[in-house]
């Protein structure tokens, strides 16, 4: 196994300076312009069609994206962003959400934690680790415009894509609620008046069977359709030799289906359904510590982490708990355009999703029934968009109204037979809890972009939202052998009620026709909310939204056609962080942890992003994408420590440096075709994996916390690098290729993910990315 070599701060800071050097060509190139190049406006690159995507890779040629919810060049949109065509996607050996790890500066996007079907996703230090469905994501994800508004639900498998776009920082102005990080869009390839169709076989490691297949094109000259189908299987890589059993697996199956309908060159109807159904075992991690019962009794864990043994992929849960997590998600989009005049087009987005979910999850992976829970949860909504954009000769932009309305209801179950312990003759412990939220959020927005000379642009937008949270909980507890402490509780808050607005300003100016500069200043909000792990009235509680102003300057250049470079600087301030403070409630007379929700801190994020690509010859990319850090708690308040503060704390997910380098040679072999070699590395920086992730101790079941600087070892992942490569046969005429894949191939063991329940028997738990995995895989294209 290759040893992890840590990257000191100077060398990595030299590196990126020499690429930037190679970039003084280009900057010295603009101060030779005449003023008469000055005098008319640049020519943007040439941007890819879709058709181009099929063959080139998004890191070689410019791509069209709609960050800005109107199509522009990719090197011309003055905020960050990393966009990922069909090609780039195979580049960066990615087949779902998860596989832009590393190759997006910034981003923290791994499975969440004890689910099957969630993401857990940061973006420059702010995102959300937890799926329960009253809490909000922090980076918003979309597919072709329509906003999944859970956590749940959004690891998606890359079936049938034109292309992935990664906005980086707050996108409040344009996208609305729960974008204080940013966003991540998922454009699906629309059926054309052109057959295309495509398959691929993958089978691999762990009994890996993956199919796909994806066929469009022309009913008539006015309508075409196309539809995408996939199957995936493969067995859990994480072993259960007392229980027999595996988990950490994956199987499921999904399908989309489209019709466009062209009726006139000024009319355009989209009409998608998709569906999609997931079936697999638990998602399992491993014990951090020892387990605790109320009455001060030992559970002593086999193989908590760092017990000395190094199969790190072995896993334990309470036998009687079912093995099983499910997902059920599906939904309906409809989008009109209609161009009023040649410079204005009006268009309307109308949508519907269901997800369903049936999720067991052991919280603390042993063999204890101490953190064992079943989640169901039903959600739906219902959004419907307006847009009218705008482009003229110096003038353009985008206005609109939005509304949305969310329906989530949920029945839990948390079995906790060995908590209480003898103090409380080994009762057994159910709770179960029901609940139900109802969200409406209306919003209207504008944003446009005005050119004040021919290579100055200047952009404002400001986007104002109401949204509404109508919440319902009732919480029973049945403690078996002692039912005089049994208890239900119900929370029925008042209406949640806020408002929000978020503006945006920038200015970019044009060097030449290859290089441009900007500054931006953007806003951006997380809903507020109400705590949905509330038990008793000490822990029913309402928080505000959060908030964050986000300050970045930037460049984005391309060196004689062979580098493209792409870098910036960014300052945060992040204001009443979200945080969940467990604890005991010593007033209560039998055992009570709270977990309250609270609006306890501020945080400042500074950092910087480089992202390059070089073809120095024919055939050969080099590539990589650099990300500094620096987040600082400014504020963190929570009683139970020293001061009345723990902002000393090392924020969670948020690793000082993220760091990709890639390659790949494409050998021409004539009419027989091409073979492409390529591999890449990906670092991390140390990594906090929870927000509580130093030492809370109790005393006994009716004492509060104490609060202590020490750090919890087991809560942090050192810094580590993941070597990947590829080997892939390309025919000449493109039709057919056969790759063999290889991922993490040293088998690199690195942790992903945490849970933190120190109140609760002293649950800590971690989970890990995939082992060593290697598969083949056989596409054909027409």
């Amino acid at each position: 196994m290759i040893r992890s070599i840590q990257l000191s701060r100077s060398a990595l800071l030299v590196g990126a300076a020499a690429i930037a050097l190679a970039a003084t060509p280009a900057l010295a190139q603009s101060v030779d312009q005449t003023n008469a190049d000055a005098a008319t406006q640049p020519p943007a690159p040439k941007a890819t069609t879709a058709a181009d995507a099929e063959s080139k890779d998004s890191a070689t040629g410019d791509i069209v994206v709609t960050a800005r919810r109107t199509e522009e060049n990719v090197q011309r949109v003055p905020s960050s962003i990393s966009a990922f065509n069909e090609r780039s996607l195979d580049r960066i050996q990615a087949t779902d959400t998860t596989g832009l790890q590393g190759a997006v500066p910034n981003l923290n996007i791994v499975q969440g934690r004890g689910s099957s079907n969630s993401t857990n996703i940061f973006i420059r230090g702010i995102g959300q680790p937890d799926a329960l469905q009253t809490f909000d994501p922090a980076v918003g994800v979309y597919v072709d415009d329509v906003y999944l508004s859970r956590i749940r639900g959004n690891q998606l498998d890359l079936l049938d894509l034109e292309r992935i776009e990664v906005l980086r920082g707050p996108q409040g102005t344009l996208y609305g609620k729960n974008t204080i990080a940013g966003a991540i869009k998922f454009v699906t390839r629309r059926p054309g008046q052109t057959f295309r169709a495509n398959g691929s076989i993958a089978v691999g490691s762990y009994d890996q069977i993956e199919l796909k297949g994806a066929v469009s094109g022309p009913l008539s000259e006015t309508v075409a359709a196309g539809f995408a189908v996939i199957h995936a299987t493969r067995n859990g890589y994480v072993g259960d030799s007392a229980n027999h059993r595996e988990y950490n697996d994956k199987n499921s199956n999904g399908g989309r289906a489209a019709i466009a309908f062209t009726p006139s060159s000024v009319v355009r109807v989209d009409i998608t359904a998709d569906y999609s159904h997931d079936n697999a075992a638990l998602n399992v991690g491993r014990p951090v510590n020892n387990l605790t019962t109320f009455s001060g009794t030992v559970l002593v864990v086999t193989d908590p982490v760092n017990s000395g043994n190094r199969y790190t992929w072995h896993g334990r849960t309470t036998p009687s708990l079912p093995n099983s997590t499910t997902l059920r998600h599906y939904g309906f989009t409809g989008t009109a355009a209609f161009d009023v005049t040649d410079a204005l087009t009006l268009k309307s987005i109308t949508a519907y999703r269901n997800l369903k979910t049936r999720d067991y999850v052991d919280i603390d992976a042993t063999q204890y029934q101490v953190g064992d829970v079943l989640v169901n949860v039903d959600q739906h909504q219902v959004s419907q968009e307006f847009q009218a954009a705008y482009t003229g000769e110096r003038l353009s932009g985008v206005a609109g109204l939005y509304y949305l309305k969310e329906d989530i209801v949920s029945h839990q179950e948390a079995f906790a037979n060995d908590l209480l312990g003898p103090a409380f003759l080994n009762s057994p412990f159910l709770r179960t809890v029901d609940d139900d939220l109802t969200t409406k959020s209306y919003a209207a927005y504008v944003n446009g972009s005005y050119e004040v000379v021919p290579s100055v642009r200047l952009s404002a937008g400001l986007r104002y939202t109401k949204e509404t949270k109508d919440y319902f909980r009732t919480t029973s507890s049945f403690f078996g052998l002692l039912p005089f402490f049994n208890a239900t509780f119900a929370f029925v808050p008042p209406k949640g009620k806020w408002r929000d607005w978020s503006p945006m300003a920038s200015v970019d100016w044009q060097v030449n026709p290859t290089t441009m500069v900007y500054a931006r200043a953007a806003k951006g909000f997380k809903s507020g909310g109400f705590n949905g792990r509330a038990n008793t009235a000490a822990e029913a509680s309402e928080y505000n939204p959060e908030s964050v102003w986000s300050y970045e300057a930037g460049f984005k250049t391309s060196v004689a056609n062979q580098l493209r470079l792409n870098g910036a600087i960014f300052h945060s301030d992040y204001k009443d962080f979200q945080a969940r403070i467990g604890d005991i409630d010593p007033t209560a007379p039998f055992p009570t942890p709270l977990l309250k929700v609270l609006n306890v801190g501020k945080m400042r994020i500074r950092g910087a992003e480089l992202e390059a690509n070089w073809t120095p010859v024919t055939g050969l990319l080099i590539d990589g994408q650099l990300g500094y850090l620096d987040a600082k708690y400014l504020q963190f308040a929570d009683d139970r420590f020293p001061g009345g503060s723990r902002a000393f704390q090392t924020p969670a997910f948020a690793p000082k440096w993220t760091l990709r380098l890639g390659a790949q040679y494409a050998v021409d072999i004539g009419s027989a075709g091409s073979i492409t070699l390529g591999g890449q590395s990906r670092y991390k920086s140390r990594t906090a994996l929870a927000v509580d992730n130093t030492v809370i101790t109790y005393a006994n079941f009716l004492s509060p916390g104490v609060g202590t600087t020490t750090e919890v070892d087991g809560l942090f992942q050192k810094g580590y690098w993941v070597h990947d490569a590829r080997i892939v046969y390309e025919a000449a005429n493109k039709h057919f290729a056969l790759g063999l894949y290889g991922s993490n191939l040293t088998k690199k063991a690195y942790k992903t993910d945490a849970q933190e329940f120190s109140n609760i028997g002293s649950i800590r738990t971690v989970y890990y990315g995939a082992p060593r995995t290697i598969t083949l895989k056989l596409t054909a294209r027409y």
